[in-house]
């Protein structure tokens, strides 16, 4: 039986051609070069499949950021070498019902899809992306049922994969169950599909679904994510002036990443446009442990040279971003590394209410990108 050769680069579609020589592998195309892998290797690696947009291609290949851009969504032989886990922020463990995290008080997290527009070789659900998974939201009517009897939950936040890839039908069939809830005040939608295919928000169905959401009394919040200033493109500023015309509010997450934004001039540069567009950047992610993909992993020493070279470079309105450790205990602001070697941080939120606002610290360790990479005494 012959192989395929799948070609992954620049503009590349995925092409497969008889290729004998290989007849137990297949001859993959990473940033580094070619190199023949197995079925066997790909899954027992966790690799995810390749898949971008061809406005992506376009965008990263035109616009003067390739060579730090390629590396969302092009593959490396890195990830082959790059261990951690899979669930690093205790999602399964917060899974209350099936397709609904209920992490912090406040918060409904739902997994309505495991597909997205393009896969970003960093996701931190690279379990389920691009899978036939079980973890997506099969019931929402159980669902809301679970919403309503927790009055404490003040939001909820449409999640994935990415829910943009759903039609605009059956994210209004999703608000069914959810905009009767009286406690519920807003609804967000965190998605990378502004920066992977613009167009999507061009559907003549959308002004409507976001006039429900405000006639229901809730605030509608689009969640973008942008990583790098390149990712915006006029397409996208055009259509987030659009959504926001129509009362969308906007919020933006970036995730700190080797070789492709650890850098505080592009960095502040990106959050500055952001704040330009009129989209709040509120979280910079420390980049997570994940299996194929702790090597986009900053040490957490260099990560806080960068914020503090970010705030020098953005005005007092533009410092609205913190520093995020999405950890299996909570959401922690890293802080500073202050000259006694130890590393200041804050728990954001928390499942356990008593830890929020509350500063720590844990002695410094070169290289440590992690919490749990410093020794808790």
């Amino acid at each position: 039986m012959s192989s395929k050769l799948i070609t992954i680069g620049q503009g590349a579609a995925m092409t497969s051609v008889a290729n004998p020589l290989h007849s137990k592998g297949k001859v993959m195309k990473f940033i580094e070069g070619t190199r023949v892998i197995t079925e066997g290797e790909l899954q027992a690696n966790n690799i995810t499949r390749y898949h971008v947009t061809r406005s992506y291609r376009e965008q990263i290949a035109k616009g003067g950021y390739y060579d730090q851009l390629k590396y969302i969504v092009e593959p490396s032989v890195e990830e082959f070498l790059s261990p951690g886990s899979l669930d690093t922020s205790g999602e399964h463990d917060n899974t209350v019902l099936p397709g609904l995290q209920h992490k912090y008080a406040q918060t409904g997290l739902l997994l309505v899809t495991d597909r997205c527009a393009s896969y970003c070789r960093y996701c931190f659900r690279k379990r389920l992306v691009g899978k036939d998974s079980g973890e997506i939201a099969p019931d929402f009517a159980h669902i809301a049922q679970y919403i309503s009897d927790h009055p404490e939950m003040t939001n909820v936040l449409l999640s994935g994969g990415d829910p943009f890839v759903l039609s605009t039908a059956k994210l209004n069939k999703i608000l069914d169950y959810l905009l009767p809830i009286p406690h519920l005040d807003s609804i967000r939608l965190g998605t990378k599909m502004v920066a992977f295919e613009p167009t999507r928000f061009e559907d003549s169905a959308l002004p409507a679904f976001f006039q429900r959401i405000q006639e229901a009394g809730k605030t509608a919040i689009i969640v973008t994510h942008f990583d790098h200033i390149g990712e915006i493109s006029v397409n996208a500023e055009c259509k987030i002036r659009s959504l926001r015309s129509q009362g969308v509010q906007f919020l933006n997450q970036s995730v700190l990443l080797a070789k492709v934004n650890d850098d505080p001039e592009i960095l502040a540069a990106t959050f500055a446009k952001c704040h330009q567009i009129g989209v709040r950047p509120y979280y910079l992610f420390q980049a997570r442990p994940v299996k194929s993909a702790s090597h986009f992993q900053v040490s957490l020493r260099r990560g806080l040279e960068i914020t503090r070279g970010i705030n020098r470079r953005l005005s007092g309105i533009h410092k609205t971003f913190k520093y995020i450790m999405s950890h299996y205990t909570g959401k922690i602001e890293i802080l500073d590394l202050g000259s006694d070697g130890r590393v200041y941080m804050r728990y954001h939120q928390s499942k356990t209410p008593e830890k929020i606002g509350r500063m720590f610290s844990r002695r410094h360790v070169e290289a440590a990108c992690w919490l749990d990479d410093l020794p808790e005494e």
